[in-house]
C-alpha cells in the first residue's frame, strides 16, 4: 500500500510538472536559505555554552549617577567589588578580578612574537570557566608571581610544538612586553572556542599585577575603576533577588559621591547573554547584535513560511482538477484516511525532494556565506549547543517536520472532503472558505514582503546616513600605528619629538601626532571635574585624551576659540600640566556661554587647576550609535600609545614603507604593526553591515519565493478562465483588458496587504533605529515607495501570464473547451 501511494504521488507530480517545479523550486530555496540563517543564528546563542558552569556565571556592572543623571553604564569597576561580594554573601561561591593589558610582544630568547592578546586574572578564572589544559595544571597554574598560562597556538608560535606534546613548554622562561623580569609558563590551554566571549592569547598570574608591576590598588581598592569582575553564584541562585542587595553592597563600601561627585549601582549580567545583549562601555570582548541574531532568524522563519504557503495555496487552487480523480476513488472503495495518506505522501515527497536539494544549495554558497558573516560555519555548526541546549537544532527538525505535516494535511483534508456524487455529476465547485483562506495565505505573504522591501530601504539609508555623515574628524589616508614597546620611558619623550619630525620630511605624510587614543576607540572618563566659577560642590563627568601638539590639525579638527597647545604647555611630570583644550559640549556643560566665554576660565580636575585654552568643534569619537560627549585634553606626548599618520599620496604603499623604515630607525627590536583608520573606525557598524547585507539578500529570497507562488496561482487562474478568456476575445476584448481582467483580483490582495503592513514596518524600523544616537527619519515615501514596488513585483509576475492567455488565438481557446 505505501508503495502504492509513493507510486501514484510520482505519477502525479511528473504529470503537473510546471506545479510541480515551482513548488520544489520555492521550497528548496525556502529551505536552503533558512539552513544557512540558521547556522549563524545557532552560532550566536552558542556563546559560552560550552562552560560547565554557565549557568552559574555573571559579570559585574555598575551604572554611575552624576547630578541626578545616568552618566556611565559599564563594565569596569573596582578592584575590591568581587572578594567584597564574596566575603558578604554565602551565595557567592567564587570570584575572579581581570585586567585586560592589551596585545603586546613575547620575547623568548631571541624570538619575538607580536600581537598576543594579554590578561591579569586570579587563578580563580581557571576553575570558573572551562578551559581544559593540556599540559600543566590549572588548579594552581595562576597562583603564584610571575606565571603565565598560554593557548597551543600561542605555545606552537613561540617553541615551534610538533603534534600535541606541549609539556616541554611548561617551566620555559619568557618575557612579556616591555617587562624586565622573566615569566614562568606553568600550563597549556587547549584552544579557545571561537564561541567564547573570552579570546586571549595568555594569561598572566593576578598577583605579578600587584608585586611585580607594583599596582598595589589592583589588590583591594574602591577608587581605580579599571578592572573587570567575573562571579559565580551558588547553583539555584536567582540573581535578581541578589541584585536587589546590591543597593546596600555600594553604601557599604563605596564612598562615590565624595570622590568624585558619583552613586554608584552594582548588579549583574548572566554570561550567556553578554554576547548577544551587551550595550555597556569600556566592553573589554567583542559582542554582537541581538537585533540582527533575531532579525536574521524572524527572516529565515518568514521564507520558509511563505514557501510552504505557496505549496497550500497551489495544492488547494488544483482543487477542481482532482475532484473527479478523488471522486472516482471513492465510488471505488478509496476511504477517507486513505486519501489524506496519498495526499500527504505528495508533500512528503516535495518537501523531501526540496531539503535535499537545499541541502546542496547551502553547501554549495556557504563560503560565500561564511564571507558575508565573516565565519567559518558549516552545517554541521547546526549541532552546537546553544540557546537552551540544542533548542535551534531541535526547532529546526520540529518545524520542518510541522511544516510538511501542515502544508500537506490542509490540502489533503480539503481534497479527501469532496461528495463523490457531486463531483462525478460535475456540479463541484471551489468553496467559500477555501478562496477566502487563499486570499488571506496571499495578502499575509506580501504584507511580509512588503516589510522586508521596507526594511531594506531603511537599513541601507540609515548605513549610507552613517557612512556619509561628517565627524567632525578627518580619518581619510590616515595611518595609525601602535606605539613602541621597547623603550625606555627616559628617553621616549625625546625620541618620539625626534621621530616625528623627520616623519614630517617625509614628502607624502602631511602630518602626525600622537595620542592615548584615536578616533574610533573609547577615551577615559574623569568624574571629578568642577567649574572654578561655577557651584564647588557639583562635578561634572568628561571624556579626556592626552594628545601631542600636531593631533589637532593631523585630524582636520576645527578650533572655534582659543589656541592649538604649543610646546610651552608640555611638561615631563603630570603634575606640572595646567593647559587644557575642550570641545563645545565641555563648555555648555561647565556652563559657558559660549565656546569664547571659556577661553581663559579655570577647569578644576581632581583639585588639579587646569587653563582653557581652546575650544574644538565637538567629533564623533566613536559611532554613530553613541551621542557626542563632553570632552577635554590635555597636552601630553604619549608614544607609547597610538602613532597616527596623516598622508597625501596616491600610492600609500610606498609612503607605508617609508614610515616603517623611519620607525625601525628610531625604535629597534619593535614590531612596526599599522592600521588604515577609516577601515577601524568603520569596523565599529560591522554589525550593522552585516544586518543591511543580510538584510537585502535574504529579503529578495522571500521576495522571489513570494512571486513563485504568485506565479503558480495566476498561471491556474488563467488555465481554469481559458474559454472565458476566448469567448470576450471573440466579442471584442482588448489584450488590455483581458490583462487587467486577470491582475485585478491580486492587486485587491497587494493593496490590501499595503494597508496591513506599513504600520507593522514603522514600528518594527522605528524600533531599530532607536539603537542609534543619530539616525534617519522615516519618510512617508518609502512606504509609498515600498507599496508601489510590491504592485510593480505582483504585476510583473501576473502579467507575464496574463498577456500570454490574452494574446491566445480564441479559436483554439473554445475549441479546447
Amino acid at each position: 500500500m505505501i508503495r502504492n501511494y509513493f507510486k501514484t504521488a510520482w505519477r502525479n507530480l511528473w504529470k503537473n510538472k510546471v506545479f510541480s517545479l515551482i513548488n520544489i523550486l520555492g521550497l528548496s530555496l525556502g529551505m536552503g536559505a533558512c539552513l544557512l540563517i540558521l547556522q549563524y543564528v545557532n552560532f550566536q546563542l552558542s556563546y559560552d555554552h560550552f562552560n560547565k558552569n554557565a549557568a552559574d556565571l555573571y559579570r559585574v556592572v555598575n551604572d554611575r549617577y552624576q547630578n541626578g543623571k545616568l552618566i556611565q553604564h559599564g563594565t569596569i569597576t573596582y578592584s575590591g567589588v568581587g572578594k567584597a561580594m564574596k566575603d558578604d554573601y554565602p551565595e557567592v561561591l567564587n570570584n575572579a578580578r581581570v585586567l585586560q593589558f592589551g596585545e603586546a610582544t613575547v620575547t623568548y630568547k631571541n624570538k619575538k612574537v607580536a600581537k598576543n592578546l594579554e590578561y591579569c586574572v586570579d587563578n580563580s578564572l581557571l576553575t570558573m570557566f572551562t578551559f581544559p589544559v593540556v599540559a600543566g595544571d590549572s588548579k594552581t597554574a595562576l597562583s603564584e608571581v610571575n606565571t603565565v598560562v598560554i593557548s597551543e597556538t600561542m605555545a606552537r608560535k613561540i617553541f615551534s610544538v610538533q603534534g600535541n606534546d606541549f609539556q616541554p613548554c611548561v617551566g620555559q622562561l619568557i618575557k612579556m612586553g616591555t617587562d624586565t623580569f622573566p615569566t614562568k609558563i606553568t600550563a597549556v590551554l587547549k584552544d579557545i572556542p571561537k564561541n567564547s566571549i573570552f579570546q586571549f592569547d595568555c594569561l598572566i598570574s593576578y598577583q605579578t599585577l600587584i608585586h611585580s608591576y607594583g599596582y598595589k590598588e589592583a589588590d583591594y581598592d574602591f577608587h581605580d575603576s579599571d578592572f573587570w569582575h567575573y562571579i559565580q553564584l551558588k547553583p539555584g541562585t536567582d540573581y535578581k533577588a541578589f541584585d536587589v542587595k546590591m543597593a546596600a553592597f555600594s553604601q557599604r563600601h563605596f564612598d562615590g559621591n565624595k570622590v568624585s561627585g558619583s552613586i554608584e549601582k552594582f548588579y549583574l549580567q548572566p554570561l550567556l547573554k553578554v554576547h548577544l545583549y551587551s550595550d555597556t562601555e569600556y566592553e573589554n570582548i567583542e559582542t554582537a547584535s541581538s537585533n540582527v541574531v533575531w532579525g536574521l532568524l524572524i527572516i529565515a522563519l518568514f521564507i520558509i513560511g511563505i514557501a510552504w504557503v505557496n505549496y497550500i495555496n497551489l495544492a488547494t487552487a488544483r482543487a477542481s482538477e482532482r475532484a473527479l480523480e478523488v471522486g472516482v476513488r471513492k465510488v471505488t472503495g478509496a476511504s477517507k484516511g486513505q486519501l489524506i495518506r496519498q495526499f500527504l505522501t505528495e508533500s512528503l515527497i516535495i518537501n523531501i525532494m526540496a531539503l535535499a536539494i537545499a541541502v546542496v544549495l547551502a553547501v554549495l554558497f556557504q563560503q560565500v556565506f561564511n564571507t558575508l558573516v565573516n565565519q567559518q560555519l558549516s552545517l554541521a555548526s547546526l549541532l552546537q549547543k546553544g540557546l537552551g541546549g540544542y533548542a535551534i537544532t531541535i526547532g529546526l527538525v520540529i518545524i520542518v517536520l510541522a511544516g510538511i505535516f501542515v502544508s500537506g494535511f490542509y490540502p489533503a483534508f480539503v481534497l479527501s472532503s469532496f461528495k463523490p456524487i457531486l463531483v462525478l455529476k460535475g456540479k463541484y465547485s471551489s468553496s467559500k472558505k477555501g478562496i477566502i483562506l487563499r486570499k488571506g495565505l496571499v495578502i499575509g505573504q506580501f504584507a511580509i514582503t512588503i516589510v522586508l522591501i521596507t526594511g531594506a530601504f531603511i537599513v541601507y539609508r540609515q548605513i549610507k546616513f552613517m557612512s556619509s555623515q561628517k565627524l567632525g574628524v578627518n580619518i581619510d589616508q590616515v595611518v595609525v600605528i601602535n606605539g613602541p614597546q621597547f623603550t625606555t620611558p627616559d628617553t621616549a619623550d625625546t625620541r618620539a619629538k625626534a621621530f616625528l619630525n623627520e616623519l614630517k620630511q617625509i614628502p607624502t605624510v602631511k602630518n602626525d601626532a600622537t595620542s592615548f587614543w584615536v578616533p574610533g576607540s573609547e577615551t577615559g572618563r574623569n568624574f571629578d571635574i568642577q567649574s572654578a566659577h561655577g557651584d564647588p560642590t557639583v562635578h561634572y563627568t568628561m571624556r579626556f585624551n592626552g594628545v601631542s601638539t600636531d593631533y589637532i590639525p593631523t585630524y582636520g579638527m576645527t578650533l572655534v576659540a582659543g589656541r592649538n597647545f604649543s610646546p610651552s604647555d608640555y611638561a615631563k611630570k603630570y603634575g606640572d600640566l595646567h593647559s587644557t583644550i575642550l570641545n563645545v559640549s565641555a563648555t555648555k556643560l561647565l556652563g559657558f556661554s559660549s565656546p569664547q566665554a571659556a577661553i581663559g576660565q579655570i577647569m578644576v580636575k581632581t583639585k588639579s587647576r587646569w587653563t582653557i585654552i581652546g575650544v574644538v568643534a565637538d567629533s564623533h569619537q566613536k559611532s554613530l550609535h553613541f551621542a557626542i560627549e563632553p570632552t577635554f585634553f590635555r597636552p601630553q606626548m604619549s608614544i607609547g600609545s597610538w602613532i597616527s599618520v596623516k598622508m597625501n599620496t596616491s600610492n600609500p604603499t610606498q609612503t607605508i614603507a617609508s614610515i616603517k623604515a623611519t620607525y625601525d630607525k628610531f625604535f629597534p627590536g619593535n614590531i612596526f604593526d599599522y592600521e588604515f583608520l577609516d577601515q577601524r573606525y568603520n569596523a565599529q557598524y560591522k554589525n550593522d553591515a552585516l544586518f543591511g547585507e543580510a538584510f537585502g539578500i535574504f529579503g529578495g529570497f522571500a521576495i522571489f519565493i513570494a512571486s513563485l507562488g504568485l506565479l503558480g496561482l495566476s498561471l491556474f487562474a488563467t488555465l481554469q478562465r481559458t474559454k472565458e478568456i476566448g469567448v470576450r476575445k471573440v466579442l471584442g476584448a482588448s489584450v488590455s483588458n483581458i490583462v487587467l481582467l486577470l491582475s485585478k483580483d491580486f492587486i485587491k490582495l497587494v493593496i490590501v496587504a499595503i494597508v496591513i503592513a506599513t504600520p507593522i514596518a514603522w514600528l518594527i524600523l522605528h524600533h531599530w533605529l532607536q539603537d542609534f544616537a543619530y539616525h534617519i527619519g522615516i519618510s512617508w515615501w518609502i512606504f509609498a515607495l515600498s507599496g508601489i514596488m510590491a504592485i510593480a513585483i505582483a504585476l510583473a509576475t501576473i502579467s507575464f501570464q496574463a498577456i500570454k492567455a490574452a494574446m491566445m488565438n480564441p479559436v483554439k481557446s473554445l475549441r479546447s473547451e
